[in-house]
């Protein structure tokens, strides 16, 4: 997935996405990565980033849950390899939006989250 060129689009945020988490998009948008967040997720999760950074579309097309975070306005995807894992994309000065950081997240809190409504379920493709 890493090439040349320094932005890479990895995904849209479907509309199922911007109806179930109420966005004001009206259409598909694109989701893009650049070297500087390949190289945080790298550095910060690397044992995440290193078995599922080549995930990152399939997270984002098969995600079984979708969160808007409210404090910085995030869009979190998680999806379950036996594991939770959550992709936040957030939007940056330039308009787009980009995937920002790639980790693990534990059984109970995802629990927690889906219990007070938090997390939004997805349908299955």
């Amino acid at each position: 997935m890493i090439d040349d060129n320094p932005i890479i689009e990895v995904g849209e945020i479907s509309l199922e996405v911007i109806e179930l988490l109420g966005l004001s998009l009206s259409e598909s948008v694109p989701i893009y990565i650049g070297v500087t967040n390949i190289a945080h997720m790298a550095k910060e999760h690397s044992y995440e980033f290193n078995r599922f950074y080549d995930k990152i579309p399939q997270i984002i097309s098969t995600a079984d849950y979708v969160r808007l975070k409210q404090d910085d306005g995030s869009i979190e995807y998680i999806k379950s390899f036996g594991k939770y894992i959550k992709l936040a994309i957030r939007i940056a000065g330039d308009g787009r939006y980009y995937a920002r950081s790639l980790y693990h997240v534990r059984n109970r809190i995802i629990e927690r989250l889906i219990k007070n409504g938090e997390l939004k379920r997805l349908t299955k493709k």
